[in-house]
Formats: C-alpha cells, sequence, structure tokens
C-alpha cells in the first residue's frame, strides 16, 4: 500500500533559534565532497546541553542519510557515512549503547564457537576484523590471552583442540606472536590454579581482544560527531515520513525535553537493534525474516572472592561454553542464552540467570564454593538474531542480514559487536548504490579501515603504552597522581588531554561536592564531550561503575546527582525520576528479578 507524504501536526521543521541564531552554527556541516574535520581538540557539538541545537539543525535541512538506533551498528554506520561525505544524522531513543552494546561479553572476538557450526565465513570475517578494531582504538580494546581446559568426557579433547585453534589462527588470519599454545595438565593449572582439578587433560592457550563495548560505541560515533555528523540521544524516531510512497525522514521526539522535529532525509536506515522490527512495522513492512530475541547474563564477583588469574573459556555440564574474565580486581563470569518476550529496554536477570552461572562457575571452580551473597554485580542484554525455526538459542546463526523493504527502508539486523565496521561498510556500500540508481554521483569507497576512532590517535597498538607514559606528566600537573593520570589516558587515549584541562573547573566542583579530583573530571567530560544526560549514563555508560564498582556508585551517587542536576538545570520532578532510576538499576543488579 502506498504511504502519501505526511507531516503531523504540530511537528516543527526550520524552526528558528529560540536564541535568535541560526542554531546550527558548526552543526552538521559535513556534505558530498566535503573535508572532513580533523581531531584537533576543538569543541565538537556533542554536550548533554546542545542536544537541542543539534535536533533543530536535523531538522532545518533535509539529510542524506538518517541513522535510527545509536549503538555499535548505528554509530559504525554514521562514521562510514559521514565520512565518504553524506550528511548524516543519528537520533536514539535511549542513551548511546544503552541497548545491545553496553551489555555484551565484552569481547572483540573471532567467534572460536562458531567453529562448531561450520560458521567459517564468520569466524574469517570478525576474526581479522578484531585487529582493525584495536589498531583504530588500543585506548579501548586490549589483547587477552584466554585458556580453553579440556577434560575426560568433555565435548573438547586434546587433539580437537589443537586442530580448532589451529584453524581458528588460520581463518582469522592471528599474527604469530597471538597463535595457540597447548599446555600440559600441570602447565594449565599453573596458569589457572582454581580450575577443577578432576579429569583435566590440558588446555589450549589462544588470544582475545577485551574491550569496553559502551565506550567503544562512545568513541565510534564521537569520531563520527567530528567528522560533521549530528547524533542525538534520548531522542525517538515516532513515526516514519514519506513522500510518494518513499520513506522520506523521521517525527523524532526529545523524551528529555518534549519537543517533536520532523526530520526529511533521502535514505533511512534502521539499525534500531531489538527494535528493528519495531521500526519495520511502523513502515508496515515486518514481513519474512523477522527477530529472535535472546538475553545474556553476567554476573560479576569481587577479585578477592573469586582471584581468577587468567581469562578461561569453559564447557558447561549442559554443553555450553561460558566466559570468565578478570577485569580491574573483578572477575566476571557469563553468558545465558534464553529467548527473551519481555520489555526490550528492561531485560534483567533473574533467578535461573542467577542459578545457571554459580552452578556452571561451581562446576569449573569448585574451591570457591560462590553463593548469591558474593554477587556485587551484573547485567542482562539481548541479542537481535535472525530468527530460525527449530533451532535453540545457541545455535542461531550471528549473521547480521539487511533488508529492503517496497518503501525504500533499510533495516539490518543480526551480527556481532566485533563486525561493527564491516556491516556498517555494507549499509553503506548499499546507499552508495541506491544514490547512483538515482542519478546522484558515486561515492568514494569505505575509508574507516584505518581511521583511528575518537581518543585513537594514539600511534596505534606499538605506540599504545609508551603514549600512556607521556600523558602521566600532563595528569600530574593538572592535579592528579600518576596512578590516575595513567587510568586516564588508558581510558580516554588522545582525549585525556582535555580531561586534564578541565581539571582546573572540576576541582571547585570536587571541592564542593566532595567528590575526588578524577571522577569530577570524567563527569565534567561525559556532560560536555559525550552528551551524558543522566545519572545512569555516567555510572554504565560512560564509565562501567555500576557494573565493575558498584560500591564506588553507592558512595558517589548524591554528589554526582547533584553536579549535573547543577549543570543541566534539573528541577526536582527530574531529579527525583533520575535518582529513583538509580536505585532501581543498584537493586537489580544485585538481586534476581521474579519473571
Amino acid at each position: 500500500m502506498e504511504q502519501k507524504e505526511t507531516r503531523p501536526e504540530g511537528v516543527r521543521r526550520d524552526d528558528a533559534d529560540p536564541a535568535g541564531g541560526s542554531g546550527s552554527e558548526g552543526l552538521g556541516n559535513a556534505g558530498h565532497g566535503s573535508e572532513t574535520r580533523p581531531e584537533n581538540g576543538s569543541r565538537v557539538p556533542f554536550a548533554a546541553w546542545d542536544r537541542t541545537r543539534v535536533l533543530q539543525a536535523m531538522s532545518r535541512e533535509p539529510v542524506d542519510l538518517l541513522v535510527i538506533g545509536g549503538g555499535i551498528t548505528g554509530a559504525g554506520i554514521a562514521l562510514d557515512a559521514v565520512t565518504r561525505g553524506l550528511r548524516t544524522a543519528l537520533v536514539e531513543m535511549q542513551d548511546f549503547a544503552a541497548g545491545t552494546s553496553s551489555r555484551s561479553t565484552k569481547l572483540i572476538h573471532g567467534g572460536l564457537r562458531y567453529l562448531k557450526q561450520l560458521e567459517f565465513g564468520v569466524v574469517a570475517e570478525v576474526g581479522r576484523e578484531r585487529a582493525v578494531v584495536y589498531e583504530n582504538g588500543p585506548h579501548v580494546t586490549t589483547p587477552e590471552w584466554m585458556l580453553l581446559p579440556f577434560y575426560k568426557g568433555g565435548s573438547l579433547g586434546r587433539v580437537s583442540t589443537s586442530l580448532g585453534l589451529a584453524l581458528y589462527d588460520w581463518l582469522a588470519g592471528v599474527k604469530r606472536s597471538e597463535r595457540r599454545i597447548m599446555l600440559s595438565p600441570r602447565e594449565t593449572l599453573e596458569r589457572e590454579p582454581l580450575l577443577k582439578r578432576e579429569g583435566l587433560r590440558g588446555g589450549g592457550l589462544y588470544v582475545e581482544y577485551r574491550t569496553d563495548d559502551a565506550r567503544l560505541t562512545l568513541e565510534v560515533l564521537k569520531k563520527a560527531v567530528e567528522c560533521g555528523a549530528l547524533a542525538v540521544n534520548y531522542a525517538a524516531a515516532e513515526s516514519l515520513l514519506y513522500q510518494g510512497g518513499r520513506v522520506a525522514g523521521a517525527v523524532v521526539r526529545d523524551r528529555i525535553g518534549d519537543g517533536r522535529y520532523e526530520v526529511r532525509a533521502r535514505h533511512v536506515v534502521n539499525a534500531a537493534g531489538p527494535w528493528v522490527d519495531s521500526i519495520r512495522e511502523m513502515d508496515r513492512s515486518k514481513e519474512g525474516k523477522t527477530l529472535r530475541l535472546t538475553k545474556g547474563v553476567h554476573l560479576v564477583f569481587d577479585g578477592r572472592r573469586f582471584p581468577l588469574r587468567q581469562a578461561i573459556y569453559f564447557d558447561t555440564p549442559d554443553g555450553r561454553m561460558v566466559f570468565a574474565i578478570p577485569r580491574d580486581g573483578k572477575t566476571y563470569v557469563g553468558t545465558t542464552d534464553t529467548d527473551y518476550q519481555g520489555d526490550p529496554a528492561r531485560p534483567v536477570m533473574e533467578e535461573a540467570d542467577l542459578v545457571y552461572l554459580l552452578d556452571a562457575a561451581n562446576f569449573m571452580f569448585p574451591s570457591l564454593n560462590l553463593t548469591p551473597r558474593d554477587v556485587e554485580s551484573s547485567w542482562a542484554g539481548l541479542r537481535p538474531l535472525i530468527r530460525q525455526e527449530g533451532k535453540n538459542p545457541s545455535e542461531v546463526s550471528r549473521r547480521d542480514e539487511i533488508f529492503v523493504s517496497p518503501s525504500g527502508l533499510i533495516s539490518i539486523a543480526g551480527g556481532k559487536l566485533t563486525g561493527y565496521r564491516k556491516m556498517a561498510e555494507k549499509v553503506v556500500n548499499l546507499v552508495a548504490l541506491k544514490r547512483k540508481e538515482d542519478g546522484l554521483p558515486p561515492l568514494p569507497p569505505c575509508r574507516t579501515r584505518t581511521l583511528p576512532i575518537s581518543g585513537g590517535d594514539v600511534g596505534g597498538s606499538a605506540g599504545f603504552e609508551a603514549f600512556v607514559r607521556r600523558q602521566i606528566p600532563g595528569g600530574v600537573a593538572a592535579g592528579f597522581s600518576e596512578e590516575e593520570a595513567a587510568r586516564i589516558a588508558k581510558r580516554y587515549g588522545s582525549n585525556a588531554r582535555r580531561l586534564f584541562r578541565l581539571a582546573a573547573e572540576s576541582r571547585g566542583l570536587a571541592e564542593r561536592h566532595g567528590l575526588p579530583p578524577a571522577l569530577a573530571a570524567e563527569l565534567l567530560y561525559a556532560m560536555e564531550a559525550e552528551m551524558a544526560v543522566k545519572p545512569e549514563d555516567f555510572w554504565i555508560r560512560r564509565t562501567g561503575m555500576l557494573y565493575f564498582d558498584r560500591p564506588g556508585v553507592v558512595k558517589w551517587k548524591e554528589a554526582v546527582a547533584a553536579v549535573m542536576a547543577e549543570r543541566l538545570g534539573w528541577d526536582e520532578e527530574q531529579r527525583g525520576e533520575y535518582d529513583r532510576d538509580m536505585e532501581r538499576l543498584l537493586e537489580e543488579a544485585v538481586r534476581p528479578v521474579a519473571p
């Protein structure tokens, strides 16, 4: 059925800036053939207080590409598109990375498990992409040796493990220094003494890449903004716009300020993750293949209670594989894989998830005797997989697929965190083809393979450690300890200099509100450079502290909320709402919710 041109009543388009200016100075100035703005430390429109200006700029004139969804897939598409010269806008109805992209196992990996499913193409593509992701952002990705123990009577043996890891190395193009190493039982226990000893036959060592998934998403999106893209969070695509039967944009509602904006676009990409089918329903094109949402839960333990030395990937009694990974003085274990029917915005740990993961951990690390009281935090996320009938959740392919509706809406679903850049390239290549069919000039090829993401100008992986050392004196001069300066340089990469410059301003805030100086600087940076709007944005997506330092969140949450209220002008109702949200999130992190 042909959809007619629509413009809902009360929606803004070409509004004048209420302050009297254009409202878009310096915003979204990339167009076809325009130069990419370099990362030079200049201010980019990505502050929490820029949101209204960005929405006004989006609605003022049509964009070439509107991306719906601010997870890693949407962020990657925005970066690929803007660096090829397309005027690009991105809207996210929650915070950036609030869905799947902050709730993964936090690994950039080649998908060893997919060898069991004979998905050699998936292993080859995402395996080779690991190196690209690492080189472009070594401040958010780091190599991690993973130990795969095998036992008498288990699904893996020495020969099958050795051959599997060798095939993995070959398919993924693993460099010589990171190729698999086979260990004897004694060597395996020397690497990790907590492992179950009964029936141990040895182990295989191979390299995965650990990441901060939310910060990876933010750095990709910040790079897109630095290159001229327009991006805004808490902005929901309420309905789609059409012209001559073709999708031509969306009506976007500001979920913070309640304004509604008409964003016109030549092409619209639906990269909404678990909500992909909801956008397809808006377009009346949800037919054929659909999504199957599965839930994955991870538990976090204090490192003193679970003193894991070595990351482990192990068989469970039901034949699934589970990770146990040390990180920043904690150990996290996951993941589950179960079908999900609830609210996509609120997946949580349930009793069955807790029991399953505790049983798995105690099976492989029997001396620990872990109990629910030992769980310091947790997170639950959804996988938006392509439905395959007759398969259990762990058997469903993780391949990505692109759907194009009769109206021209481009939807992408499935895929892995590791493959975000290639997924983005495929989507923008399709946009380029459609532009060519419309008689428009051709686009240049993808430019992101060797493009550092925001914070990634550190001399590549080989130069990163030296870069961190060079930043320490600047951090100390700004008033931080050597340890704090190094931590900031490792987390923020080449953007650390900006945090150091914020030290003087943050020092007054820190003293007034009783915050540690480094945390105050990170908070200011999150609001000024990463569009952190709510306390949960800061505690979950900007710092990860709700997962890996829950006691720190409990200690500093009131002070952080007070600073944000002061800077962002919250009224009492907003402050109360955000405080209640934090209390709920803190509770859900440790207490399973009844199904």
